[in-house]
């Protein structure tokens, strides 16, 4: 198939490579024209603007945009919406809000332009991997697009089918599915990122446990060095608790054992304050996801005026004086 591509980053270049490997045309710009300029010397055909990526493509169109979510998607699809014709369709495959979908879908419909959704999940891995992707938009659209999402998927590979699928979609055993209509893709891929940031936490509260047990304020003989590499790869191997997100860990262990590269400082993308607020809005108690959000904004206040005004609280009501965290044992 033919397909524009506007965003070439890591996750768009990508997503263009995938495509060409498996046999599709590509049209790609991006604001970069070294960008532009390394994917045209890998056969993807550039474009010097929106309006030129449009021309270069035959209808109907097909616009994938990979941008970050906010004003740079919305102005794209606004100047897109400008340049496209009845039936031809744009797709968003950024971490866009579920609620801005719904609204785009319901303005470019009035001019006959399909507005599909679509949450990627793959990250830099996708290019060898595949993207798992949640779909949404209309039925027929999604199906007439299916030979895209195919090749993108990471396909059934060697994951163990599950019991008792029978008559369910095939799609969703090779990585993909039609989640439903505009809004519903990127509303599951929202809550995906808020069990990411779940998931991650325990990760790091658990092996934060681990790492304090040489702490020479616990009893000697209750003192452990433990070597968590080691920790992380035995428990990839036929643990419950074994994942890719583990396997992540056991590599970032691996090549930084103390982890004396990283400051702590943790950016959240804002599906985790999304589904916080749709956790609410269903009346869901979501206190696992929550409070890992909340610790990622913890993460970037290392003097914290909280903490300081705690400080002070013990030290009025008792007397208590601030000392410093025991170091762990070497």
């Amino acid at each position: 198939m033919e397909l524009g591509i506007v965003g070439l980053g890591r996750m768009g270049a990508n997503i263009a490579r995938r495509l060409m490997r498996g046999g599709h045309s590509v049209t790609v710009f991006d604001v970069s024209a070294n960008a532009v300029a390394a994917l045209a010397r890998e056969g993807a055909r550039p474009a010097s603007g929106l309006d030129d990526l449009v021309k270069k493509l035959k209808p109907p169109r097909a616009v994938w945009v990979m941008l970050p979510a906010g004003k740079i998607t919305e102005d794209t699809i606004a100047i897109l919406a400008g340049d496209l014709a009845a039936d031809d369709a744009v797709i968003d495959g950024g971490n866009t809000f579920y609620k801005d979908d719904i609204r785009r879908a319901a303005t470019l419909r009035q001019i006959g332009v399909h507005y599909i959704d679509v949450g990627t999940s793959g990250g830099i891995w996708g290019l060898e991997r595949g993207y798992c992707m949640m779909i949404g938009g209309p039925k027929d659209v999604v199906n007439r697009l299916d030979p895209i999402f195919a090749t993108l998927a990471p396909g059934v590979g060697s994951i163990a089918k599950t019991e008792h699928r029978e008559g369910r979609d095939p799609r969703v055993e090779k990585g993909y599915m039609h989640a439903g209509p505009a809004g519903a893709g990127h509303f599951v891929k929202m809550v995906h990122n808020g069990i990411e940031y779940g998931l991650m936490q325990a990760y790091a509260e658990g092996f934060e446990i681990l790492h304090c047990r040489s702490r020479g304020d616990l009893p000697e003989t209750e003192r452990f060095t433990l070597d968590l590499a080691d920790v992380s790869e035995v428990w990839r191997r036929g643990s419950v608790v074994s994942s890719w997100l583990l396997d992540l860990t056991a590599m970032a262990l691996a090549e930084h054992n103390d982890l004396d590269t990283f400051s702590g400082f943790v950016e959240d993308s804002g599906e985790g304050r999304w589904t916080v607020e749709a956790a609410i809005e269903e009346a869901v108690p979501a206190n696992v996801l929550s409070a890992a959000l909340y610790e990622r904004f913890h993460s970037r206040m290392p003097l914290s005026f909280a903490d300081r005004l705690l400080s002070a609280m013990r030290s009025k009501f008792g007397g208590h004086v601030e000392g410093r965290p025991p170091e762990p044992k070497s």
